[in-house]
């Protein structure tokens, strides 16, 4: 009795170890990428694949996603700040603000990380990376979450001037009129946009702290030059995405999510998972474009059904 007591201590011993050393306690730091560092923080210590969360933006830093910290009851939930947003100081170096080195900059966390297989969940801008990532066919990759995607930047900003027409003529007027004279920094402009903001990117009253630290640490800069001045234009370097053509190619669980009064439209999203052999797509009846603000617990819970699923553990 007491060698099988001891076995068990020296095996649940060596199993901790593993774990630990492939990053998955509990914990918060710094990866070293190309161009600087990233903040990075461990939720959770569950034995299932971990979750490996890509905040929007660009620019955006990952402090509105913390109610996914609720999936850690069963895994490991990794959030972190890309390069230049929130916690994660700014590069100097323009050139280094592209798809392809935010690209490089996931593999790189998932390597210091130690993140041999995982879960992966793109939120907005973050669908864009993960489906650029995917395209280069990393190894590991359990399954795939859309959240709120911006897969085609010429049909959202489509989608995007047909919502802002529910707002009243004179605030639609005084949209257009600060983009056509280029004056998308004034308090007047800014305003109006968020009128645009409370239908249709977070329907919560009031604004949760993380959302407005959310804005308190966005990288303007980095925004204006990837996407443009405005959700309505997108005139910067992701102008011409669209990865509607690739979606087809692929072959894990992918699931859609999208709030019923999203940026990124019901109807848009839908047409994206038609594209995707198997895909699943859930519509948040309550929620704007930060589904998970809007409808935390709801959120939180369809994502770890999705991925206990993918995993077996239902």
């Amino acid at each position: 009795m007491k060698m099988a007591r001891l076995v068990f201590i020296c095996l649940a011993a060596a199993f901790l170890l593993a774990c630990s050393d492939a990053g998955l306690s509990p914990r918060e730091g710094f990866i070293e990428v190309e161009g600087g560092k990233v903040w990075y923080q461990i939720v959770g210590s569950g034995n299932a694949t971990p979750l490996l969360l890509l905040h929007g933006g660009p620019g955006a830093p990952s402090y509105y996603l913390k109610p996914l910290d609720k999936v850690a009851v069963d895994r490991p939930v990794i959030f972190y700040d890309q390069l230049g947003a929130g916690r994660s100081p700014a590069p100097a170096d323009r050139d280094l603000w592209t798809v392809e080195r935010f690209v490089k900059e996931l593999g790189q966390v998932r390597t210091a990380l130690g993140l041999e297989e995982v879960h992966i969940l793109g939120h907005s801008w973050g669908s864009m990376l993960a489906m650029d990532y995917m395209l280069t066919e990393p190894e590991g990759v359990s399954s795939l979450i859309f959240a709120s995607p911006a897969l085609n930047v010429t049909r959202w900003a489509e989608d995007a001037r047909q919502l802002l027409t529910a707002l009243p003529e004179e605030t639609q007027a005084l949209i257009e009129r600060h983009q056509n004279e280029g004056t998308t920094d004034t308090p007047e402009y800014q305003e109006a946009v968020m009128d645009y903001y409370k239908i249709y990117l977070s329907r919560s009253d009031p604004w949760s702290p993380d959302l407005l630290a959310t804005f308190e640490g966005f990288n303007t800069n980095m925004y204006g030059y990837m996407w443009g001045p405005s959700e309505f234009t997108a005139t910067g370097t992701l102008r011409n995405y669209n990865r509607e053509p690739d979606l087809a190619k692929l072959d894990l669980p992918v699931l859609f999510t999208v709030g019923r009064y999203d940026e990124a439209t019901p109807e848009t999203v839908q047409h994206f998972q038609s594209l995707v052999p198997g895909a699943e797509i859930q519509i948040f009846e309550k929620s704007a474009h930060l589904t998970m603000l809007d409808e935390p617990d709801t959120y939180a819970e369809a994502i770890r059904s999705f991925l206990n699923n993918v995993d077996g553990l239902r």
